[in-house]
């Protein structure tokens, strides 16, 4: 990928409002996003924030309300069939034929896109090459393990050999281990040119997979750049967290002066041990032990943890609890 490479994902002050009897609910309030050909682009953001609602349009489902979206050169409005034709699409849900065996799933997905019978075998016989799935080649769709549905339903997405990947928390409900095999693969896709949009609750796994990130709340892009650039934009916080032998009082943090501090945006006691995030923590582990010996606590083990990207995340959405 490089910064001459043609747009696969161009919007527009992109938007989108349901209508209701209740009144007017702004799902996405004018998204912006340039996402160039060959980049694994990931969008975040919590629940209710937007993305699925974005995804929705850039895929053709969702019908957008105001601005534009361009898909692989073509409208997503005035053009929902061409799109179509150059994107592939994984959702969260299983939508495999339960019917059909491996192999007849990719066949029939080929046979759709116009392939010659012979044309499809050989395409689902590649596909289940690449997937690992050659013992399971005819084994039906209900007897699959989670983590070999998800790989045949990314290999589905991949029959026509689609300009843009669309995956829609593609790992989710997955045992670790197959968690990371299944980045492993789509590392793979990516060093062969896919381009990829990928959405996901898991920051490790946009932290891995991806080039560059937009995080998106309330229905607006909040920041957008590589994990290291957001790092640096978002003001992420240092998480400096001691743990005593002994519980900490609840009022730890005020009578030692510490929500005073101005490089100090939040301070949090839990039984024996405090979290202090701060963005200037030089010099204030110390403090804490300092401190913590001042009342009487005496140091079980001490943890400094740099900024991350769900530090960041969490300094640009907040840490209250959604639905």
């Amino acid at each position: 990928m490089t910064d001459t490479a043609p747009a696969a994902i161009t919007t527009r002050d992109l938007r989108k409002t349901y209508r209701s009897a209740r009144g007017d609910v702004e799902a996405v309030r004018g998204v912006d996003l340039n996402v160039p050909s060959g980049e694994f682009f990931g969008l975040l953001g919590p629940n209710g924030a937007g993305k699925s609602t974005t995804i929705g349009m850039l895929t053709t489902l969702v019908a957008p309300t105001g601005g534009t979206a361009l898909v692989a050169g073509h409208d997503v409005a005035k053009d929902p069939v061409g799109v179509k034709r150059r994107i592939g699409v994984v959702t969260q849900t299983n939508t495999l034929d339960m019917q059909l065996t491996v192999a007849e799933n990719l066949e029939f997905r080929s046979r759709f896109f116009g392939l010659s019978a012979g044309q499809a075998r050989k395409r689902a016989a590649q596909l289940i090459d690449a997937f690992g799935l050659g013992d399971r080649r005819k084994a039906m769709a209900t007897q699959l393990s989670g983590g070999q549905a998800r790989r045949l339903m990314i290999a589905r997405a991949l029959v026509h050999k689609p300009e843009v990947l669309f995956l829609d928390e593609p790992t989710a409900a997955l045992d670790p281990q197959t968690r990371v095999n299944l980045w492993n693969i789509l590392q793979v896709l990516h060093d062969q040119g896919q381009t990829v949009l990928l959405t996901t609750h898991y920051m490790e796994e946009a932290e891995e997979l991806c080039d560059r990130i937009a995080v998106v709340d309330h229905g607006t892009v909040l920041a957008e750049g590589t994990v290291d650039e957001l790092k640096q934009d978002a003001g992420a916080e240092t998480v400096v967290t001691v743990r005593f032998e002994e519980q900490i009082k609840p009022d730890f943090p005020e009578r030692m002066g510490l929500t005073a501090r101005s490089s100090v945006s939040s301070a949090e006691t839990d039984g024996d041990q405090i979290r202090v995030f701060s963005s200037e923590p030089e010099g204030l582990l110390g403090d804490l032990v300092e401190m913590g010996t001042r009342e009487g606590l005496h140091v079980r083990d001490a943890t400094q943890t740099k900024p991350s990207l769900e530090t960041v995340f969490l300094a640009l959405t907040g840490r209250e609890y959604r639905e």
